[in-house]
């Protein structure tokens, strides 16, 4: 079995109020990915991803375009060490 891949990502443009953490939710779940995402208060959103490497991939592919309403300017993404539980949700803005 693969190795998983795990990736923090910080997503920036017109990312909040545009249903940008509820299509996060079911593209991820989707694509069989753990983690999680979240509204920060300076505006962008943050998310982990783990799983498959393909899947991870498709997802940041996904990410730079978002939900019809979105606009993304920009996406930070670092490898990250600390693995996120089974599942993926939302969590509450920080």
């Amino acid at each position: 079995m693969e190795h998983p891949t795990c990736v923090h990502v910080l997503v920036s443009g017109r990312v909040q109020g545009v249903w940008y953490r509820g299509w996060t939710v079911q593209t991820a779940q989707a694509l069989d990915l753990s983690g999680w995402v979240r509204n920060l208060s300076d505006g962008r959103v943050e998310a982990v991803f783990l799983g498959a490497a393909p899947a991870v991939e498709t997802m940041l592919t996904a990410c730079r375009q978002g939900p019809p309403a979105a606009h993304v300017s920009g996406l930070e993404v670092t490898p990250c060490a600390d693995h996120p539980g089974p599942g993926f949700h939302q969590r509450a803005t920080r």
